[in-house]
Formats: C-alpha cells, structure tokens, sequence
C-alpha cells in the first residue's frame, strides 16, 4: 500500500489499524502448530461429515492444551467445511383426481 499510494509505512498502518511491527513482522506457525493443522486436514478428510467440534474432540487425546478456538482458525485457514448430504428425492405419486362436491361446503380433499 505504501509503494501504491506514497504513502508512510506509518500512516498507512494507522489507517488500516495495524500495528506497525504486525505489518514488518508476519506471523510464523510453530512446528506445533504445522503438525497440528495437518492432522486436522487428514482427520477432515477421513471423516467428512465431521464439523470442527467432533474434529476437536477427536483430536483432544493427541493435542490436550489445544483449545476449540484454535480448531476453528485452523479449520478455516485451511478452507474447510461440512459435506452437504444430498437431499433424498422420492418419485411422484400417483395423482388421483379430485371427487365432484355433493353438497355446499363439502370438503373433498380427503379420499
């Protein structure tokens, strides 16, 4: 941003509201953290109807000091989500056509 507009390092990140060591400085995932997310991406794969809540609890025995906070941040860093289940599609049913009323008011949608 500063190189597009000419612009200070120090107003840009007063603008964006961001500190100016979080700009110089990006953030490194810890080995921790690395084997942690790609036992969740494995975990997400083998079982695709788990959302992040039973990944948590499946990963709580390997990983105890991990919290769900973390899981969740994980679980979108790395673009995943729930697989939908298709809905169930039943064949049309034989239509039978409507009696003739016999008297006023008569309700004729029951057979």
């Amino acid at each position: 941003m500063c190189e597009l507009t000419s612009i200070s390092e120090r107003r840009a990140c007063r603008l964006a509201g961001i500190s100016r060591d979080a700009f110089r400085h990006a953030p490194t995932p810890t080995p921790a953290t690395q084997t942690l997310s790609a036992r969740l991406v494995e975990l997400a794969q083998a079982r695709r109807r788990f959302g992040y809540r039973r990944l948590h609890d499946l990963l709580r025995p390997e990983f105890p000091q991990v919290n769900h906070k973390k899981i969740y941040r994980l679980y979108r860093e790395a673009k995943l989500s729930v697989r939908r289940r298709k809905k169930a599609k039943f064949p049309a049913a034989q239509r039978q056509p409507l009696r003739p009323a016999r008297h006023p008011n008569e309700v004729i949608s029951r057979p």
